[in-house]
């Protein structure tokens, strides 16, 4: 599979593949939105114990966040929600001081 090929992959196809892999891979679903967060609910990003990712759950506003996270709940194997906006005091660091709120579910599968 070229790099392009794999750079456009189904983030939950990625997981599958990293988990036949033998990696350990957490999985963050954005599960609710408000005002201009970029991603809808639905949408994925898939992380493995090294940090590599595929997907996105914001466009790059709190995928640093996240990433950073999913290490945790893969040492932990607790999941969480995160939650990000403006009324939140990790706003203007990760990135959505346009306005806006997500939640995250991040969890590790097996």
């Amino acid at each position: 599979m070229s790099e392009a090929a794999i750079a456009m992959a189904d983030p939950l196809e990625v997981a599958a593949r990293w988990i036949s892999e033998g990696r350990q891979v957490a999985l963050a679903t954005v599960i609710e939105t408000w005002g201009s967060a970029p991603r809808p609910a639905g949408s994925h990003l898939v992380i493995d114990g090294d940090g590599h990712f595929e997907g996105s759950v914001s466009g790059g506003c709190v995928e640093g966040a996240v990433i950073a996270e999913a290490i945790d709940v893969l040492q932990s194997g607790m999941p969480r929600l995160l939650e990000f906006g403006v009324a939140d005091e990790t706003a203007w660091r990760v990135g959505l001081s346009c306005g806006g709120r997500i939640a995250v579910f991040l969890e590790p599968v097996a």
